[in-house]
């Protein structure tokens, strides 16, 4: 398989850097939700799975498949100049969209020297190519890469939801970074269709409910 440039798509917002006092604010509050595929979803790019997206400053939803894991080491997809020998998990699918394209999802306790998405609380993703370096010259780092994202133009996952093919549940940082992702699909989908349920529009505390829908407003719905 070609080695695989990593590179920085300005067209698309996982490269674009919040200015420093948005990015104050936004890390207040989760910036992520979950979305676990239906088992109506026939699409082979997304049947059986879990997605963790965000929204991007222009209103497209942007995220990564979390429960896809690929018979790849880094090695065999990064280029030559970044070392790859300190990345032991295997390289995730990301979605359809520039599958040429590394995006990782790390956890750092400060803000990255590049641009990220923040996503939970020290939880960010990005496609730069200085976080990419920076995570892998770390031997200690927890971080996740992927080949390609995920992404819905603006108002295209609402109206999705609308058709009834996603639940939404709240990420949490444990569920990010899980090294076996085999079950996750079918756990996560009793969660959401057990009567106890926390996800959005039923079963949750109030508290789960507006941290819950406050998420969805700021990842799925585009701004009016």
């Amino acid at each position: 398989m070609p080695r695989i440039s990593v590179i920085v798509l300005s067209a698309v917002s996982l490269a674009l850097a919040l200015p420093s006092q948005a990015r104050d604010l936004a890390e207040r509050a989760p910036n992520a939700v979950l979305l676990v595929a239906k088992p109506t979803i026939v699409d082979p790019n997304f049947s059986r799975t879990v997605v963790l997206v965000t929204q991007a400053p222009d209103a497209e939803t942007v995220g990564v498949i979390l429960n896809r894991p690929l018979p790849l080491a880094a090695s065999e997809v990064l280029p030559p100049e970044l070392a790859s020998g300190n990345y032991r998990d295997p390289v995730y699918y990301g979605g359809p969209v520039l599958r040429q394209v590394i995006v990782a999802l790390f956890h750092s306790e400060r803000p990255p020297p590049a641009s990220a998405f923040h996503l939970l609380k020290d939880v960010y993703l990005s496609m730069h190519p200085d976080n990419i370096k920076m995570l892998l010259a770390s031997k200690h780092r927890r971080y996740r890469l992927y080949l390609g994202f995920s992404g819905w133009a603006p108002g295209q996952l609402e109206d999705e939801l609308a058709a009834d093919g996603w639940y939404v549940l709240p990420a949490d940082d444990e569920l990010l970074f899980r090294h076996d992702t085999a079950g996750l699909w079918r756990e996560l989908l009793d969660k959401a269709t057990s009567p106890h349920a926390s996800l959005r529009g039923r079963g949750a505390s109030r508290a789960q409910a507006a941290a819950l829908d406050c998420a969805f407003s700021k990842v799925i719905l585009p701004p009016r």
